[in-house]
């Protein structure tokens, strides 16, 4: 370890090691919530007696739920105590819900325990997130590398323990043709995180017969490898001292910023730096958005805020839009390729992502986070384009998604790192970036698959335009990163801001003003 990073790295970690390893642990859980559904859903199909066209909505509300609680997650943020408790109980429902998936015969409840899931992913997402940078700041990249690693670990070990348990023959045993479709479908599902694809039942249904399915027993072993998260989540609140039940009581903040002010390089505790940041806005983005000092801060504060928004928009959106839409790109023509070879391209994407996101934990110490992004920004496009101009290489199209999983795989940890270090560590920037990174991953894959037709590499075509139109933001957020640093140091730029900002504010200033008029009107016509 020593090799890559320097020995202030290490102390900062061993210093912190409880709740970084606790925030990693619980991420872990994340990853292997998000990633299960693929392989199991036509087991889940037939279990619930469902068309797969109804079932897929359950894709849609874990998504959907998992949006609110990324939005929401940071209210909990507000106390170490409600924080750590949010996290004990999300990862607690994540075990339930894998226990209980067996027992919902009927889609509807299928779906509702999905959404259930999907708002504890949520709450999840924002609050390791936030912790994290709240205890390392400046040095949060690393550790946010290493955060985001263990999602796709988690993703990888999903498949992996469902797939023994999987009936190869969906709802029953087929004959000729039917027999291969299944099969075939099941490959793409087994490796995709989200589906897209709609295939009627009764076109597969001719000649079924019962078969007896344990995929069950899958359910309850992921729910046992995940039982231990929220148990290490309750270790920590009890070495914090922040179990109601426990007779020594919370620990008093005085001597806890105490102990936090010996440190001479940086580190924070994150129950200090959690009530230090408190007026700063830590909260959901909601909270951020109501927050009265905004009025006071400058326009390229906000749009900072935007921008890495909308660059993580594009980008988690590519990824969901790739894993998506590999398989049905690469089996019709002019591809071609065979179904089952078809099938290991999203293993290989998400396999490129998971090892990306661990090549930069010792990359993001060396380099900024800046260059980081600008390199991973432009490995997207050049990739994508090859991919384009090689469109009937089948060899490249498993090297493209390699090398595209890998540049996509740290600009989410990188991104947060970056705008949280140009706002000084308010945590508005992860909600914010959390959230938007949510709902383009859901947006992206509607639109892509709305315009993609099948044999045409159109989606490809939509990649290009997306990491295109995400590079351009980027652009523009190094732009107003350069206005906002010189508004700070009251430099020339700054002066370009001064008059926008006071135009903002004057007229802020008179609709309220008129607002306050006209509720005086009122009060006297009364």
């Amino acid at each position: 370890l020593k090799m890559f990073v320097d020995e202030r790295i290490v102390t900062l970690f061993k210093r912190n090691a409880h709740h970084t390893l606790t925030y990693w642990s619980v991420f872990f859980s994340f990853g292997l919530c998000i990633a299960f559904l693929g392989p199991t859903i036509l087991d889940l199909q037939c279990q619930t007696n469902s068309q797969l066209s109804q079932i897929t909505w359950v894709f849609f509300a874990q998504q959907f739920c998992l949006l609110i609680g990324s939005s929401v997650g940071g209210v909990f943020r507000r106390t170490l105590f409600t924080a750590l408790a949010a996290l004990f109980v999300s990862a607690l429902i994540i075990s339930v819900i894998f226990a209980i998936i067996p027992l919902c015969n009927n889609v509807l409840i299928l779906a509702i325990a999905m959404a259930v899931s999907g708002l504890a992913m949520g709450i999840i997402d924002t609050i390791a997130n936030i912790q994290l940078v709240t205890i390392y700041q400046k040095d949060s990249a690393v550790f946010l590398q290493a955060l985001h690693f263990f999602i796709g670990f988690g993703a990888l070990v999903s498949p992996l323990i469902a797939d023994p348990f999987l009936s190869e023959t969906g709802c029953g045993n087929h004959t000729g043709n039917e027999t291969e479709v299944i099969y075939h479908f099941r490959s793409m599902l087994r490796n995709s995180p989200i589906v897209e694809h709609s295939i009627p039942l009764n076109n597969l249904s001719h000649g079924v017969e019962k078969e007896e399915s344990s995929v069950q027993y899958a359910f309850w072993i992921m729910a046992l490898i995940n039982l231990p998260v929220p148990i290490a989540v309750l270790l920590l609140m009890y070495r914090e001292q922040l179990i109601p039940c426990c007779p020594s009581g919370t620990p008093r903040l005085l001597d806890k910023d105490e102990l936090a002010m010996e440190s001479q390089q940086g580190a924070a505790d994150p129950a200090v730096e959690q009530n230090d940041h408190e007026a700063g806005g830590h909260g959901s983005i909601f909270s951020c958005c109501q927050n009265d000092n905004l009025r006071e801060l400058p326009v390229s504060f906000f749009m900072i805020h935007i921008l890495g928004g909308m660059v993580l928009f594009m980008t988690d959106g590519i990824v969901g839009a790739y894993a998506g839409f590999v398989y049905t790109y690469a089996v019709a023509p002019p591809m071609s390729l065979p179904h089952k070879t078809a099938g290991y391209l999203a293993s290989i994407f998400w396999a490129a992502i998971t090892a990306g996101r661990l090549l930069s934990i010792p990359l993001s110490y060396r380099f900024q986070p800046v260059k980081l992004l600008i390199f991973n920004l432009a490995g997207v496009i050049v990739t994508v384009l090859m991919l384009l101009i090689f469109y009937t290489s089948s060899i490249f199209l498993f090297v493209g998604t390699c090398l595209c999983g890998f540049f996509l795989s740290s600009i989410f940890p990188c991104m947060l790192a970056y705008t949280e270090d140009i706002l000084d560590y308010q945590g508005c920037a992860t909600s914010v970036l959390v959230t938007s990174a949510g709902m383009g991953e859901m947006v992206m894959q509607v639109l892509v698959g709305s315009v993609s037709t099948e044999g045409s590499y159109s989606f490809l075509l939509c990649g290009m335009i997306i990491a295109c139109i995400g590079f351009i933001l980027f652009i523009g957020l190094l732009l107003f990163h350069r206005m906002h640093r010189d508004y700070l140091t009251g430099t020339a730029s700054a002066r370009i801001l001064m008059p926008i900002q006071n135009a903002i504010i004057n007229l802020w200033k008179k609709k309220k003003k008129k607002k306050e008029a006209l509720r005086n009107q009122t009060c006297n016509a009364m």
